[in-house]
């Protein structure tokens, strides 16, 4: 052994470990030496921790932690009913239908209550729909008696030729209220609606109905049977007789349709009221 051996510098040179040669890189700047290559375990394991959550990631756990909770709270609360029943005893079960029959029985007896209500406002409406259609027909009979609607159906047609001047007031007012007799609903007079109050006067050479002036030829249409009315003014004495003495010409026609639609207006009474009032 030489004395460079024994030297302690040269003993604490062979301890270290070898050094390891530094590269250069082309621009002079020295190059770390490569790190060891890792394994798919460790790749794995860096990926994995520390984990990584997001905050809609965090909702979605919190969400679906509270639909399983509750879900196994139903699943846990089925089992005890189930349990309950299946352990109860047999007065307990008896008991239990009972209740049940009891609920069905009452709910059964509503529902007849119910249907039973159903039916009287049914009947009530129904009644209450025909008093209306029998109020509105009754209206339109008063309507056409009193003038205030138009009216239609058979009748006659009655049409008085004056050519002399002779036929007066009084002579057509005989001939409605020989109409009138024989059952006529509905008469009108040259445009003229006659209902109980017309009154008819002379006027000249003419006549006034209700006011009213009207010339020859008198034009009565007459609603009412064909087969009364017709008859009624042709009786020995009668209407048609009378005028032709004083040589008016007088023609009467049956038909199966006359229209009345001359109308007056409603008027309010002065003195009279209904009893309901």
């Amino acid at each position: 052994m030489s004395n460079q051996d024994e030297t302690p510098e040269y003993r604490l040179r062979k301890e270290l470990p070898d050094e390891i040669p530094v590269t250069a890189s082309e621009d002079g700047v020295a190059e770390k030496p490569a790190e060891p290559a890792l394994t798919g375990r460790q790749r794995l394991v860096q990926g994995l921790w520390p984990p990584r959550v997001s905050r809609a990631q965090l909702i979605v756990a919190l969400l679906l932690f509270g639909l399983g909770f509750g879900l196994a709270v139903q699943v846990a609360s089925n089992s005890d009913s189930g349990n309950a029943l299946r352990g109860a005893r047999q007065e307990d079960l008896v008991r239990i239908l009972d209740e049940l029959d009891d609920r069905s029985q009452r709910l059964e007896d509503e529902k007849q209550g119910l249907e039973k209500q159903q039916q009287e406002l049914e009947n009530s409406s129904d009644q209450a729909e025909e008093a209306r259609k029998q109020t509105v027909e009754k209206e339109k009979q008063l309507g056409i008696l009193a003038g205030t609607v138009a009216a239609q159906g058979p009748g006659i047609t009655m049409t008085i030729e004056d050519t002399k001047g002779t036929v007066e007031a009084d002579m057509l007012l005989d001939a409605i209220q020989e109409l009138r007799a024989a059952g006529a609903e509905a008469i009108q007079v040259n445009g003229v609606r006659v209902v109980a109050g017309t009154f008819l006067e002379d006027s000249g050479k003419s006549v006034s109905v209700d006011g009213n002036k009207i010339n020859t030829p008198f034009r009565f249409k007459v609603i009412g049977n064909p087969q009364d009315l017709e008859p009624a003014l042709n009786i020995p004495g009668g209407v048609v007789q009378t005028l032709e003495k004083e040589q008016a010409t007088v023609t009467v026609e049956r038909s199966d349709k006359i229209v009345v639609d001359a109308l007056r207006a409603a008027k309010q009474p002065d003195y009279a009221r209904s009893s309901g009032q």
